[in-house]
């Protein structure tokens, strides 16, 4: 397992970062992030949303639990905090084995669905702008990722 931890100072170099990251992701990926609420998931994955190509604005799927946006490659962009406590699998594979990019906040609530290899983020708050981002990689393909971020 690799990490790579970066301080980011404001929410355009959380996005910036974010949006590399997105240069490297294929079909398939999975990416989870966690963190408080308002630590900056929401923001790093506009960003990443950035760097698929994506132009419609993403918005947190809170109360719809996946939006899906098209670019690139498509985003499933996932909210699993209202799944805390349900074992119910809502069709977690055809998006994490799909056609396109999952990125999924609150992701500890459905543990036990998570593919085996994906990229864990997690975000911390420094300061009211400042954020600690630190990334795990959980397989090879990932720890690539991870190299190109160092």
């Amino acid at each position: 397992m690799q990490t790579y931890e970066f301080i980011s100072y404001d929410e355009e170099t959380t996005q910036q970062l974010a949006e590399h990251i997105a240069s490297y992701v294929k079909a398939g990926d999975v990416l989870t992030l966690s963190g408080d609420l308002g630590a900056g998931k929401t923001t790093f994955t506009k960003g990443f949303a950035r760097g698929l190509g994506i132009k419609r604005a993403v918005s947190s799927p809170t109360f719809t639990i996946i939006k899906e946006y098209h670019g690139r490659l498509p985003l499933y962009h996932m909210d699993a905090y209202r799944l805390e406590h349900s074992d119910e699998d809502i069709g977690f594979d055809e998006y994490f084995y799909g056609e396109g990019v999952t990125v999924i906040e609150w992701a500890s609530f459905i543990e036990s669905f998570l593919p085996e290899e994906r990229l864990a983020i997690a975000i911390q708050k420094g300061t009211e702008t400042e954020r600690k981002i630190t990334f795990t990689a959980i397989g090879s393909h990932y720890e690539e990722i991870v190299r190109q971020l160092a």
